[in-house]
């Protein structure tokens, strides 16, 4: 009998349990609303919650606060006037997730260890060797308009720089600003370029083969780098093993020749080809074996570069930079100081000339050769980071 009675009990509370939420939710009716002029949004099942919900977003002519509390109280529960929720804003839709930003919804910011290892941090010391795949530019004589020139080697057509083997070292010591930048302090040495082997030097109406001894070339070089990881841009490289970068470089280029010396081994005819016979005796005849020993010199250089690379990580702080670097080290220049030596020959007053017994020595003070020189490396750094 009792448990008839508790059964009795339940039943009546669950049948009025969906009436007082019917009071408490009312259900709004949406043919009634229809036909009012109402718009209704019906949202789908969401979750594991087998339930519809709606709700009354708007009217299509632009519904009145009035008309919504004579709609509310039709379904029973009446609402007071609130201008200003008439119309409110809402975002619908689902919640974004955490690191998204508001105009990506869903939108994950994401960063692997891959990237972190590879991320420039603190202060570093870096140590690169690189090989020069090509030198350009090339050393021209400024006083080839003067009178008599050819007399004096080096009065010669523009001459290409010679490429020896050339190791260009570079020792740095920078520092990274974030992860993707860095800058540091460099000191670079080229040495192993040289004078061209041979020039063609004027005879006065032409140019002839003059070979060339000497003209060691060097330049010492500080630069003030700044390197920017580009990887942003390019994506990552065989999944984040390498990392893209440029740079760019300022700074001085110490630029040293050698002395070297000019042998032009041509017979110079100063009898305007009449022949000796036209020469009174101990008159100048021809000239050869002329030898111009030009002073080397040493100036201050702006330069400049530019690099691309890719950078790895290896362990203990140690990153490997592989690059391609084009270096413009400024002028290379000669003192303008040249001392020419000359065999000459002298007429015998009897149609015939012989060499004279003394050399002839000039000293010339402002001639000069310069050119411009720059080179294209392909090297390699090794950065150890504290």
């Amino acid at each position: 009998m009792r448990k008839h009675q508790i059964l009795a009990v339940l039943t009546g509370i669950m049948a009025i349990v969906p009436f007082g939420a019917r009071a408490a939710y009312p259900v709004y009716n949406p043919q009634q609303l229809a036909r009012q002029g109402y718009v209704i949004n019906t949202y789908p099942q969401q979750n594991t919650q087998h339930y519809q919900q709606q709700r009354i977003v708007g009217r299509s002519n632009n519904i009145t606060s009035q008309q919504l509390v004579a709609a509310s109280a039709v379904n029973g529960r009446p609402m007071g006037v609130n201008t200003a929720a008439t119309n409110p804003n809402r975002i619908t839709g689902n919640l974004p997730r955490v690191g998204s930003s508001a105009t990506n919804a869903g939108r994950q910011y994401y960063q692997s260890s891959d990237y972190d290892r590879l991320a420039e941090s603190g202060l570093y010391i870096g140590l690169s060797a690189a090989y020069s795949t090509m030198i350009s530019g090339q050393m021209s004589a400024d006083y080839a308009g003067e009178q008599n020139s050819f007399f004096a080697p080096g009065s010669f057509r523009a001459s290409d720089f010679n490429k020896d083997t050339v190791i260009p070292l570079q020792i740095s010591v920078g520092a990274a600003i974030n992860s993707d930048i860095r800058v540091d302090f460099s000191y670079m040495r080229y040495s192993g370029l040289s004078y061209a082997d041979n020039v063609q030097t004027s005879t006065g109406d032409g140019f002839t083969d003059a070979s060339v001894s000497g003209g060691a070339i060097t330049s010492n070089t500080t630069m003030l780098n700044v390197y920017y990881n580009i990887d942003s841009f390019t994506g990552n490289v065989m999944g984040g093993a390498l990392r893209p970068y440029v740079g760019a470089g300022v700074g001085l280029s110490l630029n040293t020749i050698a002395d070297y010396v000019v042998f032009d081994n041509s017979f110079y005819d100063e009898t305007n080809g009449l022949g000796p016979g036209s020469i009174q005796a101990g008159g100048l005849t021809a000239i050869s074996d002329v030898y111009a020993y030009h002073n080397g010199g040493t100036m201050e250089q702006l330069a400049f570069q530019l690099e691309g690379g890719v950078t790895t990580s290896m362990n203990d702080g140690l990153k490997l930079d592989f690059f391609v670097r084009y270096a413009n080290l400024g002028k290379v220049k000669t003192s303008g100081s040249i001392i020419v030596s000359q065999t000459e020959w002298l007429s015998d007053g009897a149609g015939d000339e012989y060499e004279a017994p003394y050399d002839s020595v000039f000293h010339y003070t402002n001639w000069r050769e310069s050119g411009r020189l720059s080179s294209l490396d392909v090297g390699v750094r090794l950065r150890l980071e504290f």
